[in-house]
């Protein structure tokens, strides 16, 4: 009967939390049985007591020796902190017949548990619309970073230093939806609490993965604000040079901390499937470099508003200028707060401050932001669209001199002209029309 009421609680707490954490409660409720069933086992088997009552585990809590006659008194298991801030104590008496019932029974009665307060129907329906939430808006990021990214590297004039950097930020936001639907289908889709014991390299490889997206998808947003700080603040600089330290930083970073990350786990916490997230040194290992790229891309931003408004409130720009930064600075200002800036509103609280509120603003509105980061910068981009309307443009005069050459076509070799030179030559744009800075490329938004 108390297995069987263990049993709902876990369920319960399933239902509430698996869609809004990467680890599921009811895995760290059965490793807290596992934990203390091997300990109670493992003093079982060195008891050498032959009167009296002997240790037992109960399948809850494990009672030790004890003479008869006396009254052992254990606290509630440490995972009805999930359920309650009451946490009681449960008693037992040891008799001539052996162990009596445990009192006051039941242990959710003893242990504080009010199935009246616990978070129920609402609290399920919130967590479920938090995962439908996220799951909707990575799937739309996934279909628009996509298209983007056949955009870009389709038309060679988008080949560029500034659009290289926008590629491989929408690909880390590619692979981190991805990474969030395989890691959902592994660990949230099967009902069976079995998978909190997995340990195989297959799940472990995929937690790692998981964790790599994540990483680098935070140290991409700082490149992004990186390579925009120093468009403004340097005025002649290398790209190719400064790209391949893009590169490292991107991709090569997040290898190193997640390499060092995977060699702890296996050498010092090889639990499970590794999606436990404890609050230990280990963990900072990842929490670390995320926090100080969320910190970094912060301060950049406060540093790109500041010289914006410098430069507007300079009195050697003229009113063309003025006109022109305007727009660099609305532009930045939709787009710096894209670097995840709004990662900064809970970054440096604890967990559990604002739980329901933080899990909006990092799953669901975080899920979205590669939707967003695709419309602003390739999407609402002049320079992308102007190329979309050139292509457009071409296409539908080939299709209406391809068809008007069919019944000209003798004329076509007679005036020693090349068809395909007569439409690029139809098609080609003026070297004034072509030129475009990196500030007008950048913030050609509004």
């Amino acid at each position: 009967m108390e297995y069987a009421v263990l049993g709902v609680v876990v369920l319960l707490l399933g239902c509430l939390f698996s869609a809004a954490s990467s680890t599921r409660p009811e895995c760290s409720i059965m490793q807290e049985i596992e934990e203390e069933r091997s300990q109670c086992f493992a003093g079982i088997i060195g008891d050498n007591q032959t009167s009296g009552c002997r240790r037992q585990w109960d399948n809850i809590t494990c009672w030790p020796e004890a003479e008869v006659g006396e009254v052992v008194v254990r606290p509630c298991p440490k995972y009805f902190r999930f359920l309650t801030t009451f946490l009681g104590n449960v008693t037992r008496n040891c008799t001539s017949q052996g162990w009596t019932d445990v009192y006051p029974a039941p242990y959710a009665v003893a242990c504080g548990y009010d199935s009246n307060s616990t978070p129920g129907e609402e609290q399920t329906a919130f967590y479920g619309t938090v995962k439908t939430g996220y799951t909707i808006g990575h799937t739309l990021s996934l279909i628009a970073l996509t298209a983007a990214m056949i955009i870009l590297c389709l038309f060679r004039k988008l080949h560029c230093t500034r659009n290289y950097i926008h590629m491989h930020l929408f690909m880390s936001f590619i692979m981190r939806a991805i990474a969030v639907f395989i890691k959902d289908v592994i660990l949230f889709e099967s009902g069976e609490s079995e998978h909190c014991f997995v340990s195989s390299v297959g799940c472990k490889a995929m937690m790692v993965f998981f964790q790599y997206c994540v990483m680098a998808n935070f140290f991409w947003l700082l490149v992004e604000g990186l390579y925009l700080h120093t468009l403004l603040v340097i005025s002649f600089f290398s790209e190719r040079k400064y790209f391949w330290w893009y590169i490292l930083i991107g991709w090569g970073a997040p290898s190193v901390f997640i390499t060092a990350w995977t060699i702890v786990r296996i050498y010092f916490f090889d639990v499970g499937c590794w999606e436990e997230i404890v609050e230990s040194s280990f963990w900072w290992i990842i929490k670390t470099p995320i926090l100080v790229s969320i910190l970094v891309n912060f301060i950049l931003f406060i540093c790109i508003i500041r010289i914006l408004v410098q430069k507007l409130h300079s009195p050697n720009v003229g009113h063309n200028e003025t006109s022109q930064y305007s727009r660099l600075a609305k532009s930045t200002l939709l787009l710096i707060p894209l670097f995840g800036i709004h990662y900064i509103m809970f970054a440096f609280f604890p967990d559990n401050f604002k739980a329901e509120v933080k899990l909006v603003f990092e799953l669901v509105v975080g899920s979205f932001q590669g939707f967003v980061v695709a419309v602003l910068y390739c999407f609402l981009n002049g320079e992308v669209q102007a190329e979309l309307k050139r292509k457009w443009r071409r296409w539908h005069l080939e299709r209406f001199l391809g068809s008007d050459m069919k019944y000209h076509h003798p004329s076509l070799g007679s005036n020693g002209t090349n068809f395909s030179t007569q439409i690029s030559m139809l098609t080609k744009c003026s070297p004034k029309t072509r030129r475009c800075s990196g500030f007008q490329a950048e913030f050609s938004l509004v």
